[in-house]
């Protein structure tokens, strides 16, 4: 199958063919997609920019049509997308049913959400004049999403996007064009006009940078690395477009000595592993204060190597392969950096050999240090470390010690622990005995530091990004 660009309203072919295989079974091509251009992305630009005022100006109800008719047929299609999306990213299958269904329901809420933009009226400090605030479009939106979650946060981009009236291009990951085409298809049968959305696959040098150079682009909204965001602010800065970032992380997970040992271990592996820790909200840090730490440590590593490895379809795997050779080749490299910097290996961090030949790995788990850069830089990949804590004063300054600040935990049956946590974690998120992976699709998502830029995504928050606010004021003497 060729998964094919959609522009103003038309399928179209690419200038070149990339592939997209199968990270469990090396071959097995889930499908070729096609690769833009610049000039081919501009068209679609184009295609947007004339698109805009006409669905800015489009009736609420009309926009709740549309994003109703997605989440209903996405919904209706959830196992169907998990099991593509499991076979394109790897993740196991109830996760894909899982994101599918997710995306399905962001889409319902943004429907709600185009019915209920907010606005004001207030009373001027000038008699007889009367002042009206509103929410309009940005304008055209450029969307670049990442390949770990390649049907939520799509959704999660897209939905609001048209629910408060902007025009769209969509750049998918090119680890995932099967999941960002079938999402567009859907999509494109939704009643939207021609131009409204569009679809642009191929590479971030080439469609990515052109959303972020072209005048016509009036946001842009990205999810990936730190290092491709920093360049996205900096371009974007110069001609004055409005930015949305979400990059890294480095979450920390606090176990106090009060802790339910087996939660806690549990909130562990969850958040640490599932997804193959392929998440910007995974806990890679472990930081266990003395009094529990090797309990802690020798339930999580019996968890941890019996995690079950295998293809992501299967039945009874709990962890899917890493999403390609680039990847695993950065975890691997990174299992031997925690050993030549004197972390302790515990278990885990080898490529493994299954029935098919995949990417596979098994979890890996360390003690480190502070200092050690197992501890410190984002690995995205299956590979955990734990660090001990003298105490909770001693646990939080290291859980701060970090420049990253998406989400942070802390296991604790103490609730004056638990309030304090939440209020002195420098993190745009926390969780209280539960894993960091894992969040509503209907309140804010984001963090501070070096892993989040700008308004929040999700959740009614996402307007203040997708809409600009206009003042009005009146002379009540008018006729």
């Amino acid at each position: 199958m060729t998964f094919k660009h959609y522009i103003n309203g038309r399928w179209e072919t690419g200038v070149t063919i990339g592939v997209s295989e199968n990270p469990s079974d090396l071959a097995d091509v889930v499908g070729e997609f096609a690769r833009a251009d610049a000039a081919q992305t501009e068209t679609a630009i184009r295609a947007a920019a004339d698109a805009r005022d006409s669905w800015a100006h489009s009736t609420p109800q009309r926009r709740f049509e549309v994003l109703d008719a997605i989440g209903t047929e996405i919904l209706a299609r959830k196992d169907e997308l998990g099991r593509l999306l499991s076979r394109e990213e790897g993740k196991t299958l109830p996760e894909g049913v899982g994101e599918a269904a997710r995306a399905g329901q962001i889409f319902k809420f943004f429907a709600g959400e185009a019915l209920r933009i907010p606005g004001e009226r207030l009373a001027s400090v000038r008699p007889g004049i009367d002042v009206d605030v509103t929410r309009e479009p940005v304008g055209v939106v450029g969307l670049i999403a990442p390949w770990n979650f390649p049907l939520a946060i799509p959704a999660w981009k897209i939905a609001p996007a048209l629910a408060y009236g902007n025009s769209v291009v969509f750049k998918p990951a090119e680890l995932v064009p099967g999941c960002g085409w079938a999402l567009a298809e859907i999509i494109s049968r939704s009643g939207l006009p021609a131009g409204v959305f569009n679809l642009v696959m191929g590479s971030g040098r080439m469609v990515g940078q052109t959303l972020v150079d072209s005048p016509l682009v009036d946001a842009i909204s990205f999810t990936g690395s730190v290092g491709v965001g920093e360049s996205i602010l900096k371009g974007a800065a110069e001609r004055r477009a409005k930015v949305q970032l979400e990059m890294g992380g480095k979450n920390p997970l606090v176990v106090c000595n009060d802790a339910d040992l087996e939660r806690a271990v549990d909130c562990a592996v969850q958040g640490a592993y599932f997804s193959t820790g392929q998440r910007c909200t995974a806990s890679s840090r472990l930081i266990v204060e003395a009094g529990i730490h090797d309990r802690f440590v020798r339930r999580l590593r019996e968890r941890t190597e019996a995690l079950v490895t295998d293809h992501a379809l299967k039945r009874g795997t709990e962890i899917g392969p890493v999403v390609s050779q680039a990847q695993l080749e950065q975890d691997l490299a990174y299992v031997e950096i925690g050993r030549s910097e004197g972390a302790e290996w515990l278990c885990g961090g080898e490529r493994l050999k299954r029935d098919t030949e995949g990417h596979y790995m098994s979890p890996a788990l360390f003690l480190a240090q502070p200092e050690h850069r197992i501890a410190r830089e984002e690995i995205f990949g299956p590979v955990a470390c734990v660090i001990r804590a003298d105490s909770y004063e001693h646990a939080l300054a290291l859980a701060n010690d970090t420049p990253f600040g998406l989400c942070a935990g802390i296991c604790t049956t103490s609730l004056a622990q638990a309030t304090h946590f939440k209020r002195h974690a420098q993190v745009g998120m926390v969780m209280v005995n539960l894993p960091t992976a894992g969040v509503d699709f209907h309140v804010p998502f984001g963090g501070r530091k070096g892993s989040s830029y700008g308004p929040r995504e999700q959740g009614r928050y996402a307007a203040e990004f997708y809409t600009t606010v206009k003042t009005a004021y009146t002379h009540a003497g008018l006729a």
